[in-house]
């Protein structure tokens, strides 16, 4: 198989660390060299401690699935004989107590737009289907205890 790697890189700033004053900015490299600021979430650390621009673990998580499921789906759709000329996902989790009473992401929703071009046009159920083969062959899905769930928005 494969193996992926990310490197995380924090350095303590001048702050006091046993106060808990110090930021929780640091860095996140992936093995293609791309380089992403990242951060606690300010809904769990306050700003100034956590960077409200940088990426969160929680928003990474939502963002691993999202893009799993729509590289599957693309995937898929050309293998059908479908042309995607885009795709669009407000993506969301919500943090909450899991039935341990630990922190967890209790839930992911996918809400992928998908537009396609030419005349092959995938029907409603054609587009379920597309969507059910995109979870279940998405690794990153099918990694986690989460609930993940696929809410397609269907073009007017």
């Amino acid at each position: 198989m494969s193996e992926h790697t990310a490197v995380i890189e924090w350095n303590r700033d001048s702050a006091d660390f046993a106060n808990d004053t110090y930021s929780r900015a640091h860095r996140w490299t992936f093995d293609g060299g791309a380089v992403v600021a990242a951060s606690a979430s300010p809904h769990v650390v306050p700003v100034p401690l956590a960077d409200a621009s940088a990426v969160d673990p929680e928003e990474a998580f939502v963002a691993s699935l999202s893009s799993c499921h729509m590289l599957w789906f693309l995937s898929i759709a050309r293998k059908r004989g479908f042309v995607v000329d885009c795709y669009r996902d407000a993506a969301s989790g919500r943090l909450g107590k899991d039935v341990n009473g630990n922190l967890s992401m209790t839930v992911v929703t996918l809400r992928p737009e998908v537009q396609f071009g030419g005349d092959h046009q995938p029907d409603s159920a054609q587009l379920e289907s597309l969507h059910h083969a995109a979870h279940k062959a998405c690794f990153i899905a099918n990694s986690v205890k989460t609930e993940v769930r696929c809410e397609p928005v269907f073009p007017a």
